[in-house]
């Protein structure tokens, strides 16, 4: 499997200049081809290089694989945006934000990452320094750092390209790494997750197994309500002390976000590792388009980072051989995890579930949890029934 890992770049104030010299003039270069992949409709890179190439290499002081790399990127950013355009993930057609999307070239901002390959940037991990290539000539002894894991992760297992990136005042490398598959073993029943915004996870077996951990979502929540009402008031001084506030704080919420998400997901992987079971997830791509809310309720369903914390957990599974499987969620919260029973009226309140029918009483989540369990047992079944 692949994995990105990220190492922290220590350049000298020198340094510091050439890399962000190089970057300004990549994007640069990047907006060029940019503009002509869109006035001609060209978007293959083979055909991009014939048209922009030498040109980029001339005017932007490139080498010749530098110039490669920024043809490569211009084209993986059209290939996205068609993608995305195709999916509907823009709109409609003829809606605005679709409109907006298609009626422009796409355009790269002047910091924008950058990709590196081994002929462009080496490593030496002995003394923890690279070498990389730029405008201003190779730059040679750059230092950079990272936790004990992050270093012998990249010793042992990069492979392929490495990403320059310039966030926050840093500078960074995101080198890809291929990690030894491990092998999924076969398992004993499945571990239900219910993602939810009160209870951010709620974890549970079958309807026998009597297991259920509340993951509280209370303090993320407050988090969010205490920053955004900060960024309002922020926002409303419009004074520079407070732009400068705001600009500090930026990514700070996200930061801790994903904190709280890889925590869970971690403590939710080492307990289906401990009792041998698979892990079983709901499905729930395309739900912010179909649930329909009250506007403040939309802030809260729409900062919900239930797509991370699904993906955590899936390669954090993935690493670990445990199995995982997605279900449909469809009325997982109105179901009776004891006899089967779906009403509506069986969820009477956020927290409680009581069946209309045989009267089984548990936590709303809880119960939701097992009928994932159930599903997941379910539709592991039916795709090993070979």
């Amino acid at each position: 499997m692949k994995l990105v890992v990220r190492v922290r770049l220590l350049p000298t104030p020198e340094q510091a200049a050439a890399l962000e010299a190089t970057l300004h003039a990549v994007n640069a270069a990047a907006n060029l081809v940019s503009a002509v992949a869109f006035d001609r409709r060209c978007f293959r890179t083979y055909d991009l290089r014939k048209h922009t190439y030498h040109r980029i290499k001339a005017d932007h002081g490139l080498a010749a694989q530098a110039a490669q790399h920024v043809i490569k990127k211009v084209a993986d950013a059209y290939r996205t945006l068609h993608a995305n355009l195709k999916a509907g993930n823009l709109g409609a057609p003829g809606s605005k934000r679709r409109t907006r999307a298609e009626s422009k070239p796409v355009t790269f901002r002047p910091d924008a990452a950058q990709p590196y390959d081994d002929r462009c940037l080496s490593w030496q991990m002995r003394e923890r320094t690279v070498s990389i290539w730029t405008i201003r000539g190779r730059l040679k002894n750059v230092a950079f750092t990272g936790s004990p894991q992050q270093l012998t992760t990249v010793a042992a297992c990069r492979r392929g390209e490495s990403d320059l990136v310039h966030r926050d005042g840093g500078w960074y490398l995101y080198a890809t790494c291929e990690v030894g598959d491990v092998p999924v073993s076969e398992p004993d029943g499945f571990l239900g997750v219910d993602l939810g915004i009160a209870n951010i996870a709620t974890t549970a077996g079958t309807a026998t197994a009597g297991d259920g951990v509340r993951y509280s979502g209370k303090g993320l929540n407050a988090v969010r309500r205490r920053n955004r009402e900060l960024r309002r008031r922020l926002q409303a001084k419009r004074t520079k002390s407070a732009r400068r506030l705001l600009k500090k704080r930026r990514r700070k919420e996200t930061r801790f976000a994903a904190d709280v998400n890889h925590s869970i997901a971690k403590q939710i992987v080492t307990e289906a590792t401990r009792t041998g079971r698979g892990i079983a997830l709901e499905d729930l791509q395309g739900i912010r388009d179909r649930v329909r809310l009250r506007k403040p309720q939309r802030v809260t369903l729409h900062s919900w980072s239930f797509h991370q914390l699904g993906s955590f957990i899936a390669y954090k599974a993935r690493r670990a051989g445990v199995a995982v499987v997605h279900v449909d969620p469809a009325y997982t919260s109105q179901e009776c995890s004891a006899c089967g029973h779906i009403d509506r009226a069986n969820r009477p309140g956020q927290k409680t579930f009581l069946c209309m029918l045989c009267g089984f009483a548990e936590h709303a989540d809880v119960n939701a949890a097992r009928n994932i369990a159930a599903r997941g047992v379910a539709g592991w079944a039916v795709s090993h029934a070979a």
